[in-house]
């Protein structure tokens, strides 16, 4: 099974677990797809994080994008001493971050692939060349003010515009040939393709000469980029094993530091979360408001130890060296215990060690141009992927038929707060903090490896820094509450980010807000387009089971989601 973000990228994603592939066959494929079809999210001018599972054990592979080595802390800091407006610092060469996709994919495919790396690329290229109808989604986000960057592109004007400078509609053809030429090459040569080379030189060129906002990526910033095999940060969460990223992500973190509040609050007696579930609403279902609190109120707690504490761990240790400190029941209890009837309004940040520690809290939110990917193949192994160039469009530059990423201002452009140096600060090599959140949940089995079972969840999804409500919102709604695959993602969107607590606009009544401004709750009302994309394992005594299904999936509706399955 296969749930992507586009159907042409599920389609290729499920031709090649047809053809014998794996699931990690099968993502490369998605990938360039997306690339092709989904320019706005993701692609191979961009980074990713992915879980693998393969029934032994789980891995994380870390293909973030890095900062140049002529990096500054002040990479972002204006001529007038102040941190550059976050518009004039996305569009351009100076955000661009050292791309990290296909090292990751090539690393992935080298240990878990079993068909040719150049049969993977086989749908894009063909895709590519053919052309495509262009999709609502991407039709919609051309017709944005923040696409008129784009258009002052010369490549991107030539792929994505008229000659009068209307944008292209949905439903008109696409056709990328310079994509088809530039994944041609990668398909024969691999990754290196794109690290050195005529491609590696059009990259660095187009970021260092760009008319505003030259940016500093050097050729040995391309040659010299590897991906990363990392532990995932795994937790128990009741009677299942939760698997995540580890930093340079704070999804893993955060997810685990949420689950783990949770379940301290259910120990200490009330009203337990599975009784908190969603209730009828007009348009089907909403998230009942005790189920908003108590979600939103760890969700800022987690959010004010993230703002501290996190950042690429190779440049800034967590405490105590690794995530264990962060994610201890004793410490988690302790943090769930500030949860009350009324919200917190703004949490601050605990000491898990019990000692003050020098890092100053940052500020900074990610902006949302990413993609999320998830398959289960015939052989035991499963995938989820979340791919990212940052904002949408990246840094609104097009080299050789695909975007160039905005990563960099992922990074905090302040490098130090009050005197305080600030973890996420800019250095050359680091990797900037995500909240990228790819998950895979397991039954809980002591005696199984790394303590699990039976897969029984494939979940994730883009959203920016919103990720991490939007994965709780999956992971409780499924194991918590008994939602299927789609109906957890249909669910509205909800959560905090240690600001507001936010609903999703067109999802959520009135009466739920009310309720939640009853309890202190400051609400937001926004548009909260999630692009979940979920497989979760039918219960064995279900009536799916029954005839044979083992896996239901879903795909989030806001987007143009699909989900395919042999």
């Amino acid at each position: 099974m296969v749930a992507a973000a586009h159907p042409l990228a599920a389609r290729a994603g499920i031709d090649i677990l047809r053809a014998g592939g794996s699931a990690v066959d099968a993502a490369v494929a998605v990938q360039a797809m997306l690339t092709l079809v989904e320019p706005q999210s993701s692609g191979i001018g961009g980074g990713l994080f992915m879980l693998i599972a393969d029934g032994q054990r789980v891995r994380a592979l870390d293909g973030r994008e890095t900062a140049p080595a002529a990096a500054t802390p002040e990479l972002f800091i204006g001529a007038d001493g102040q941190p550059l407006a976050f518009a004039d610092a996305v569009a351009g060469g100076r955000s661009v971050g050292t791309p990290g996709t296909l090292r990751a994919l090539e690393a992935a495919h080298r240990e878990h692939g079993r068909l040719p790396w150049a049969q993977l690329f086989e749908p894009a290229i063909r895709q590519a060349r053919d052309g495509f109808p262009v999709g609502p989604r991407l039709a919609s986000l051309l017709r944005e003010g923040s696409a008129r960057t784009l258009a002052r592109d010369p490549q991107a004007a030539a792929l994505y515009f008229h000659p009068d400078g209307r944008p292209l509609a949905a439903g008109e053809t696409l056709r990328n040939p310079a994509l088809a030429d530039t994944l041609a090459r990668v398909a024969a040569e691999g990754a290196q393709a794109m690290h050195t080379g005529p491609v590696a030189e059009d990259i660095v060129r187009a970021v260092r000469s760009h008319p505003s906002r030259p940016g500093l990526l050097g050729a040995d910033d391309l040659a010299s980029y590897r991906a990363v095999w990392r532990e995932p940060v795994c937790t128990d969460y009741r009677r299942y094993r939760v698997c995540g990223m580890p930093p340079p992500s704070s999804g893993g973190i955060a997810l685990a530091q949420m689950l783990g509040m949770l379940e301290a609050i259910d120990r200490r007696g009330g009203v337990p979360l599975s009784a908190l579930g969603p209730v009828p609403a007009p348009f089907g279902l909403e998230p009942s408001p005790q189920g908003v609190h108590r979600l939103s109120e760890v969700g800022r707690l987690a959010f004010a130890d993230r703002a501290r504490y996190v950042a690429d761990a190779d440049f800034v240790s967590l405490p105590g060296g690794s995530p264990a400190a962060l994610i201890a029941p004793t410490y988690l209890a302790q943090r769930a215990a500030l949860v009350g009837e009324r919200s917190l309004g703004r949490a601050e940040a605990g000491d898990p060690l019990g000692q003050r520690v020098a890092w100053a809290d940052d500020a900074q939110l990610a902006s949302s141009g990413t993609s999320q990917v998830s398959i289960v193949d015939a052989y035991g192994q499963a995938v989820s992927m979340t791919t990212t160039i940052e904002s949408a469009f990246g840094a609104r530059m097009v080299v050789r038929g695909f975007v160039l990423n905005n990563q960099l201002t992922d990074f905090s452009f302040r490098p130090s707060e009050s005197g305080r140096p600030v973890a996420n600060r800019v250095e050359p090599g680091k990797r900037p903090r995500s909240t990228m959140a790819p998950t895979l949940v397991f039954e809980r089995d002591p005696a199984g490896p790394q303590g699990r079972g039976a897969l029984v969840l494939v979940a994730g999804s883009p959203g920016g820094s919103a990720i991490l409500p939007y994965v709780l919102k999956l992971v409780v709604g499924s194991l918590d509450w008994g939602l299927d695959a789609q109906r957890v993602i249909d669910l509205p969107n909800f959560g905090s980010r240690n600001g507001p607590t936010e609903l999703e606009a067109g999802r959520s009544t009135p009466a739920l807000a009310q309720a939640l401004r009853a309890q202190g709750h400051e609400v937001a009302v926004i548009v909260q387009t999630s692009g979940a994309q979920v497989i979760g394992r039918v219960a064995p005594d279900s009536a799916a089971a029954r005839t044979g299904q083992r896996w239901f999936g879903g795909a989030d509706p806001r987007r143009e989601g699909r989900v395919e399955v042999d």
